[in-house]
């Protein structure tokens, strides 16, 4: 199972990502051991969608992070 995931950043932005294992994931940018994130934290966990593959993954994730994806994403899932 992978999981895309919507994350709220400390400055209020939401971060798109994507992982097969939520936890470790959620874990390490909380911690500050993501790059993109460090900075802005504290981060928490807004929604996420599960999905079969990492190919469906990785490309709903590209989805979520484009114009269009960006303006689903918001009114469905926060």
């Amino acid at each position: 199972m992978w999981f895309v995931c919507f994350l709220q950043l400390g400055n209020g932005d939401i971060y798109v990502g994507s992982t097969n294992n939520l936890e470790r994931r959620l874990s390490s940018h909380q911690e500050g051991q993501v790059q993109s994130t460090k900075a802005h934290l504290p981060i928490a966990l807004k929604s996420y969608v599960a999905v079969a593959t990492e190919e469906n993954a990785r490309a709903l994730e590209q989805y979520f992070k484009s114009g269009s994806g960006k303006a689903f994403a918001t009114k469905r899932f926060w």
